[in-house]
């Protein structure tokens, strides 16, 4: 898709904001017509601008108290060696974001455990057990000061 123009961003800038406002509201509070808006948020959608939407759950409501900043080094940097592993790391349920890194680590993971004994359970029986594992550095957050959801338009 070429440049976003004046209209995409604002659209893009209110879907940020709520997700879940109707393309009727949506198209009056840009100034469009709601077929023109709805053709504008398909070009949106399809050239993969806007790659899904969801509800943006709560790790701390959840009981998900805990946030581990986790660093992996591998055994080798072999194209097979990075998809097992990146295969494995898919299936932790408590993996929320992992980058394939450049410098020292190989990994970093960002994981949501309860407490403590709960992380020590996902270490355990998810982490230490992902292929070409050699060794893992976790780090505990002790506040966080910000999570953006998406860039700012």
């Amino acid at each position: 898709m070429s440049a976003l123009d004046a209209i995409d961003a604002s659209i893009l800038r209110i879907l940020q904001q709520n997700g879940r406002m109707s393309n009727a509201d949506l198209a009056a509070k840009i100034g469009l017509s709601p077929s023109a808006c709805s053709r504008r948020l398909d070009i949106l959608e399809k050239s993969g601008v806007i790659s899904g939407y969801h509800a943006r759950l709560s790790n701390k409501a959840l009981d998900y108290k805990m946030v581990v900043i986790v660093h992996i080094s591998l055994s080798g940097q072999f194209a097979k060696t990075l998809q097992e592993f990146e295969a494995a790391v898919k299936r932790c349920p408590n993996v929320l974001v992992c980058y394939l890194m450049s410098g020292e680590y190989d990994y970093i993971l960002r994981v949501a455990a309860k407490d403590l004994e709960d992380y020590e359970r996902i270490h355990r029986d998810w982490l230490s057990a992902l292929p070409h594992v050699v060794k893992i550095n976790s780090s505990f957050a002790l506040r966080e000061i910000i999570d953006r959801p998406n860039v700012g338009l």
